[in-house]
């Protein structure tokens, strides 16, 4: 008796990869991009203290005595820390006036191009009238014009109507800037115009709409303003070197330059100490306001 005999041809075995739990295989092309994360980061961090150098280096310096500060080679901590450059500071000169008029400048000055900035800005963005684009493209342009071409008029006007000489004169000569209505415009230009159509038709006027709807939206624009405004302000020489000649309207600038053109040998350690001071104020309003000045750089707006 015959036995018949099948043949099965085997199946192919497919290989199986092992995989443990919690581990996920790594993307193809992921170490490139760690790599170039790693030198991206490396980069920024150089570039950072390259820029932080200079400032650490003088706030060392204001902690040094006189015959340390240039000092060769160069100590960048001090031995002995002289904490008392910054009372010297304060009862060698008039530094708390120059503080307090360069806040009044800085303050009035951000304030009053925040309000006409953005309110020129809605009219240009949001008012239709006769040449509002050639109107605009002449303002904007007086940005390209530098103050030094206009200087002497501008002195010779502000003289015959009395305000030289006066903090009057820095606050009307900076109350007005081309780039805040600028920016403001780019700005109002990304919230939707049914915004301002509903407003209308619920009877709110121009004025109401401004006021109302486009300022509270555009905060991260009128934080970028203020800040740049300020911090224009506050480093303003030029002006004040102009225009303020009584002592007592010394800005934070022109006081420290004329308390070292007063003295015969500058205590470098102190006059180190009135930076800083200087500089604590732009420092902490950059720090508060950071992450609205890069929104608002950016004009992100809203998105329909």
């Amino acid at each position: 008796m015959s036995e018949t005999m099948t043949l099965v041809s085997p199946q192919p075995r497919r290989a199986r990869l092992s995989v443990e739990p919690g581990h996920r295989p790594r993307p193809a092309g992921s170490g490139g991009r760690i790599a170039g994360r790693v030198v991206l980061y490396t980069v920024l961090i150089v570039a950072a203290a390259a820029m932080l150098t200079p400032f650490f280096w003088m706030v060392m310096s204001s902690l040094k005595d006189a015959n340390s500060v240039f000092s060769v080679p160069v100590r960048w901590i001090p031995e002995v820390f002289v904490w008392e450059n910054y009372v010297e500071i304060w009862t060698r000169s008039d530094i708390g006036t120059w503080i307090r008029n360069t806040l009044i400048l800085s303050v009035t000055v951000t304030a009053l191009q925040v309000l006409t900035g953005s309110f020129a800005a809605y009219g240009f963005s949001r008012i239709t009238f006769p040449g509002r684009n050639l109107l605009f493209l002449l303002y904007v342009a007086t940005i390209a014009v530098p103050w030094q071409s206009y200087m002497i008029p501008q002195f010779i006007l502000l003289s015959n109507a009395g305000v030289a000489n006066t903090l009057w004169s820095i606050i009307l000569l900076q109350a007005f800037g081309a780039f805040g209505v600028f920016l403001m415009k780019q700005f109002y230009e990304t919230v939707p115009e049914d915004l301002s159509e509903a407003a209308r038709l619920d009877g709110l006027s121009e004025y109401g709409i401004w006021w109302r709807i486009m300022l509270p939206l555009s905060v991260p624009a009128i934080a970028s303003l203020s800040l740049l405004t300020f911090v224009n302000t506050w480093n303003d020489y030029l002006g004040p070197l102009i225009y303020l000649r009584d002592s007592s309207l010394w800005t934070m600038q022109l006081g420290l330059k004329n308390f070292v053109s007063s003295l015969y040998d500058t205590d470098y350690g102190v006059l180190f100490a009135g930076l800083v001071i200087s500089v604590v104020p732009i420092a902490v309003i950059f720090l508060l306001g950071q992450r609205f000045f890069v929104e608002g750089i950016a004009t992100s707006g809203m998105k329909g």
